[in-house]
């Protein structure tokens, strides 16, 4: 039988540590752990657990990515204003909101920007809007049409905020913020709340999901001016959430409230969704944030309230496995 070396004309690398960015077919020693492991494409998805919140809570915002996340607001009891930071492995409570509230719109790339839109403080939906600095929030410009349950996509300078619950009507409203102020442009097709959604920018944006009621799947794309409907969800719900970084590539998981609690996940692909992995532990009410390809979901849960994370690994991506000969 042919050696490694043979093959590939070069020995297996030893390292201390497995590489920080391995790829598809690298094998190498770890002269730590004392085994060969390497490195293959996954076929689908997977979710990992990863470090808890510090405070258990339901219908909170989140932004950012995997390993530079945002988790802000909520509720557990009580309304939440408690904000905290993760570096891919544990949350740290930073400055609080300066104004607690559940559920409003939540954007930002990372762990050092964020936008939260909207929400309910206990007395129905307020048009309060907060950035984040990386350091504490500071009130900016109000929405022209105050409400919660709503979601958004972009960062905090370029944000698109669409749909929710306003004067006890749900609304398909959609404004645009451009760093300093907000603007109406064309509405949903569908009017809903609890729905999840993506997005780039304020020109290009994926919501999905929502209650009409009731739950649906049905899944809309903005182009800059207006909403066009596309294909629904495989799995109707409301109180889901969502990763991606535009309108042809996005994550859909958790959520339930008017159907069983789940944690079916999908994919988006510019045209359709695919079922992927479920996540570990099915919660409605949930936080997420990141790519198709990285993702993390947080919080949620109901009646009780939960800490959980879970990280998420994209189909296609390196997975290190560990070569026994058993």
């Amino acid at each position: 039988m042919a050696s490694y070396k043979e093959i590939f004309g070069t020995n297996i690398e030893v390292l201390a540590s497995d590489p920080a960015n391995p790829v598809e077919g690298q094998v190498w020693y770890n002269s730590t752990d004392n085994v060969v492991k390497g490195a293959a494409a996954t076929t689908a998805g997977a979710w990992a657990t990863g470090g808890n919140l510090n405070t258990a809570r339901r219908e909170l915002g989140g932004s950012g990515t995997q390993t530079s996340s945002l988790a802000y607001g909520g509720y557990n009891g009580t309304v939440q204003s408690l904000t905290e930071s993760y570096n891919g492995s544990t949350w740290t409570e930073v400055n609080d909101l300066n104004t607690g509230r559940l559920p409003g719109a939540s954007t930002g790339s990372d762990n050092t920007n964020a936008l939260m839109s909207g929400g309910n403080t206990g007395g129905g939906g307020i048009s309060n809007v907060e950035t984040w600095n990386g350091t504490s929030w500071t009130a900016v410009n109000t929405l022209n049409t105050g409400r919660d349950a709503g979601a958004g996509g972009g960062t905090n300078t370029a944000t698109l905020m669409f749909g929710g619950f306003s004067s006890g009507v749900r609304t398909g409203v959609t404004e645009s913020w451009n760093g300093s102020s907000w603007t109406e442009v064309g509405d949903l097709n569908t009017a809903r709340l609890y729905l999840a959604g993506t997005g780039e920018n304020n020109t290009t944006a994926l919501a999905f999901g929502g209650s009409a009621p009731p739950a649906t799947g049905v899944t809309e794309s903005y182009n800059g001016t207006s909403w066009t409907e596309v294909a629904d969800l495989n799995t109707s719900r409301d109180a889901l959430a969502g990763a991606g970084g535009s309108n042809t590539s996005a994550l859909a998981f958790g959520g339930g409230a008017a159907v069983p609690i789940t944690g079916a996940t999908e994919l988006w692909n510019g045209t359709s969704w695919s079922e992927d992995t479920d996540l570990s532990t099915g919660r409605q009410y949930i936080a997420g944030d990141g790519t198709t390809a990285s993702a993390i979901a947080f919080g949620g849960g109901d009646p009780t309230y939960s800490a959980a994370t879970e990280e998420w690994t994209g189909p296609g991506s390196p997975l290190i496995q560990t070569f026994t000969d058993s």
